[in-house]
């Protein structure tokens, strides 16, 4: 009987042995899988998602700390208390890993605080259709900012990014068109930017404008039109300057008195601003003549007879 009794025990331990040892095979099977199964998905992630537009700027960290410190050390530094390392990982943390059509303005808050910085009455220039010219302006006379001149916009000047949920979570082969997603990073990026450097303009504001645009200088579904220009203070602006530039051998669509300037100053009048507009503003148009010196727009700039 005792004999009886101890084979029982011995196949009652072999058998739990067995469960314990099918058990943990069961265990390491599965853990092997979920690897197998994520590597796939990291490996296939960023191929999943296919738009329109460029990707991610290469090497954008470098990119985005070397204008950071070349724009606080260089350009501006009274603003050297800036730390480009966390601004870095704050614009990074607003998009890696994310859906790259569900991007919000608060997940640039971080970066903006950290970035921003006061903007003096009376430089504010804004902008739309005169991307180059503006910026030829500004680089020739430092009595004037657009958005690409203070620390948030030089840095993101001309560079793209985009997350995606799968590893390694930066879409380096393309990101999403405002047409494709209205949320997508840049212009969630642009929109919220703009609005901050709005709110901070002071004094007499400057807006530069294309009056050789067809459709109108004035367009009321640019950011100028949509975001800024409700985002001016009626208490902190006195004024609003507006430059209506045409190019050098035109075409001349629009004057001051045009239809889309009219509602533009009407837009503004409503909010109790004080308005001057100027066709060619001189100053600015001397800088088109420097790079087209003999055409016929340009004898005033020439001629002193």
């Amino acid at each position: 009987m005792p004999l009886q009794q101890g084979s029982a025990r011995m196949r009652q331990r072999t058998v739990l042995l067995v469960g314990i040892v099918v058990l943990l095979a069961a265990l390491v099977l599965a853990v092997v899988l979920a690897s197998l199964l994520t590597h796939g998905r990291h490996e296939v992630g960023p191929k999943m998602l296919k738009w329109k537009d460029r990707g991610t700027t290469k090497n954008l960290q470098e990119v985005i700390l070397g204008r950071c410190y070349n724009y606080i050390t260089a350009q501006h530094p009274e603003l050297g208390d800036k730390d480009c390392l966390k601004i870095w990982e704050s614009l990074k943390d607003a998009f890696i890993y994310k859906n790259p059509c569900n991007i919000t303005p608060e997940d640039y808050q971080p970066l903006l605080e950290l970035a921003s910085h006061p903007i003096p009455c009376n430089k504010s220039l804004f902008w739309s259709k005169t991307g180059e010219l503006v910026h030829r302006y500004t680089k020739s006379n430092q009595n004037f900012l657009t958005l690409e001149d203070t620390l948030l916009g030089y840095m993101a000047d001309r560079v793209s990014w985009c997350g995606d949920p799968s590893a390694p979570g930066i879409n380096y082969e393309s990101c999403p068109k405002r047409n494709e997603c209205e949320s997508n990073p840049g212009s969630v990026f642009w929109k919220t930017a703009s609005k901050m450097f709005a709110e901070a303009a002071c004094g007499v504001v400057q807006v530069m404008l294309n009056g050789s645009v067809e459709a109108g200088a004035f367009r009321s579904s640019s950011i100028f039109g949509s975001i800024e220009i409700f985002n001016l203070d009626p208490d902190k602006v006195s004024e609003v300057h507006i430059w209506l530039m045409q190019n050098i051998g035109g075409p001349q669509s629009e004057s001051c008195s045009g239809h889309s300037i009219q509602r533009l100053i009407s837009i503004l009048e409503e909010r109790n601003f004080k308005i001057i507009c100027e066709d060619n503003y001189r100053p600015v148009q001397l800088l088109q003549c420097v790079h087209n010196p003999d055409h016929t727009d340009c004898r005033l700039c020439t001629n002193s007879t």
